[in-house]
């Protein structure tokens, strides 16, 4: 009996495991290694449509990559080639 425990209790922890892999997000990585300012199509594509900034795990950045976005990204609002906000919140 103690022994079909142990082995049902060690199945169930696979098992969770499992489930826990299924469960997490996978995105294909960018191959965008540089992000220019002046590029709104392709900084556009990392804003939501209320003007927010998608985060690093549904972009599925490195850390890097994504300060470089933020950074090109507000650098480009401050020179009003994108808005803030978007027109529907105005």
């Amino acid at each position: 009996m103690a022994e079909q425990r142990n082995t049902n209790s060690k199945g169930k922890q696979s098992l969770r495991a499992q489930q826990a892999k299924k469960q997490r997000k996978v995105t294909p990585k960018n191959q965008i290694a540089f992000f220019d300012y002046r590029d709104d199509r392709k900084l556009r594509r990392f804003i939501n449509e209320q003007g927010k900034i998608i985060p690093r795990r549904i972009t599925g950045l490195s850390a890097k990559e994504q300060n470089l976005l933020t950074k090109s990204i507000k650098w480009a609002r401050h020179l009003a080639i994108i808005p803030f906000v978007s027109e529907e919140i105005r």
